[in-house]
This record gives C-alpha cells, sequence and structure tokens, in this order.
C-alpha cells in the first residue's frame, strides 16, 4: 500500500506550505490516520482550524475535497444516496405500452442510471484522490450517526436494490465537531481523535503573520496579545483564529501601526458578536479608571 506521509515531521513541513501551521499533535495524528486508514474526528472550539486542517490536507496531496455539511434533520436521501423518483417514472410510463415484464423493469429503474450519488456515496465510489470532510457532525441527531458508521468501519455502503459498493480507495476523513453534544461511542471508536483548541500568544502571532505577510511583526504582536488577553474574559464567544485575522486585515485597512485603546475598542465588533462580549471587552480594555492596559498604548 501507498503512503501519503513518510513521517509526522513532513506532515507538518507539507502543512506549513500551504500556509497551515500545525503543532506536533495535529501532524501526529495526521500521519497515523494515514498509515491505519482510520478517520480523523476533530473537536475544540468553533473557528480553530478544524475545517481548515481537511482542506489543508486536500491541497497538500492534490485530492479532491467532498465535504458534507452536517445540520439538524439531515438524512439519507441528502447524504449517501437517493434514487431520481421522477426519472424512473418516466421510464415506467414509457415500457407501460411495452411487452416488458416487471421484473425486467424493476431491474432497470434500479441501477446506476437512476442513481443520484451524495456526498457520501461520491467519496465512496471515487477514483480520483478524495479528502472526505464530514462537518460539524454534532449537529445531526443521533439516529443518523449510524449512516456513517459502516462507511467509517469498511470503507463501503449497502444500497439493497444494488448490494454492497466498496470503496475503490480509502479516502482521508475528516469529521469536525463544535462539542455541541456528546458523540456516540460508536462512531468515536471508529476513529483518531483531535483536539485543536485556541492557538497559544506565539502561535498565533506566527499564524498572523504568515497568512498576512504585508503586516509588521510589532503589530502582528499587539494583535496576539489583545486577543488573548480578551479571550481570558467570560464570554459567550471568544474569538476564534479566523476572526482574528479578520481583526488584523482590518487594523491594517485602516492604516494602523500601533494598537491604540480607541483602536481596539473601535473595532471590537470585528472579533466580537455579541454586545454584551464587546461591551465586557470594551470595559477591560479601557481598564478601571482609565488605567493603561498591556499592549494597548493610551491615546492622548
Amino acid at each position: 500500500m501507498d503512503y501519503r506521509f513518510e513521517n509526522p515531521a513532513a506532515v507538518r513541513t507539507r502543512l506549513r506550505e500551504v500556509d497551515y501551521l500545525s503543532d506536533e499533535a495535529i501532524a501526529g495524528v495526521v500521519f497515523l490516520a494515514d498509515r491505519l486508514g482510520k478517520p480523523i474526528l476533530v473537536e475544540g472550539p468553533a473557528g480553530t482550524g478544524k475545517t481548515q486542517l481537511a482542506k489543508s490536507v486536500a491541497e497538500i496531496l492534490g485530492a479532491r475535497l467532498i465535504r458534507l455539511q452536517c445540520y439538524e434533520g439531515l438524512d439519507e436521501s441528502k447524504a449517501l444516496y437517493e434514487w431520481n423518483y421522477k426519472k424512473q417514472l418516466l421510464r415506467i410510463q414509457a415500457e407501460r405500452n411495452s411487452d416488458s415484464l416487471w421484473e425486467d423493469i424493476e431491474t432497470d429503474i434500479f441501477s446506476d442510471e437512476f442513481l443520484l450519488t451524495r456526498p457520501l456515496l461520491e467519496a465512496i465510489r471515487a477514483e480520483d484522490p478524495v479528502v472526505l470532510l464530514i462537518d460539524e457532525v454534532d449537529r445531526v441527531e443521533v439516529e443518523t450517526e449510524a449512516l456513517l458508521l459502516e462507511i467509517l468501519s469498511d470503507y463501503q455502503v449497502s444500497i439493497p436494490e444494488l448490494g454492497t459498493i466498496e470503496a475503490r480507495q480509502i479516502p482521508m476523513v475528516f469529521l469536525t465537531s463544535n462539542n455541541t453534544r456528546e458523540l456516540s461511542e460508536a462512531l468515536k471508536r471508529r476513529c483518531l481523535f483531535l483536539h485543536i483548541d485556541y492557538p497559544d500568544m506565539d502561535r498565533e502571532k506566527e499564524i498572523v503573520l504568515t497568512r498576512l505577510p504585508e503586516i509588521s511583526d510589532s503589530l502582528a504582536d499587539q494583535v496576539a496579545r489583545i486577543v488573548r488577553s480578551i479571550r481570558q474574559l467570560e464570554l459567550k464567544k471568544s474569538p476564534s483564529v479566523s476572526e482574528t485575522l479578520d481583526w488584523a486585515k482590518t487594523l491594517l485597512l485602516l492604516g494602523v501601526d500601533s494598537v491604540t485603546e480607541a483602536d481596539a475598542v473601535e473595532t471590537l465588533n470585528i472579533l466580537l458578536k455579541h454586545q454584551s462580549d464587546i461591551a465586557k471587552a470594551s470595559k477591560e480594555l479601557q481598564g478601571d479608571g482609565g488605567a493603561k492596559k498591556p499592549g494597548v498604548p493610551r491615546t492622548s
């Protein structure tokens, strides 16, 4: 069997080439998933790079990304397959006045020509390299997880009218979860587990410098420090890495070289999406009695 990666260090190096800064834990799990042929369940807060990891792995492998976006009410017809009933009906009507036996018509209409593939089946049947992303799996009902078990265990799909369709290759599979509910033990057992949390300050600064090469080292440092201080507050929703990058872009667009208290307060809506969080962070940045906060120069 041909493996995709030589070792964890190669994973980390190749991800860096597409501007995804992984740590040893991420690189190690991706390497093992390739060697063991197992899916990766990636949990962590929203906006920490879970989905981007799958996209970046697809990019470095030159593979096609097939994405199943999960949501409440997702069922087999949207995730796996369904039959083209309108086309089947037309075929039945066309054969109505012929001498064809029903057994022959039934065999005909339940054939590949009438099958509508959805992301899971598409990934199983793919002949080209594929990365399958099952995004926000914690949004579906527990019952819907059963659809995934056969695929994640044996990389095959059973269709009553056609039989068992086995994968032509073992795709790399990523399942992401924001941990809004507990996933079933059966699903977890089939996966390698990876937790991606908010990066530490130095790594977040490095991410900002990598994704925004035009930003200065000092401004990237201030951005990382201020975001870190905001995340330490009790908020409804802490700023994600993607929101950190949006904030850094905003500061660049505004021509900010050094973040002042006023700059930070006036652009908090880029980082935070709840008014109560904005008010709390604004108060923290301004400081009690107007005291200067670390990393945020006071305006004169």
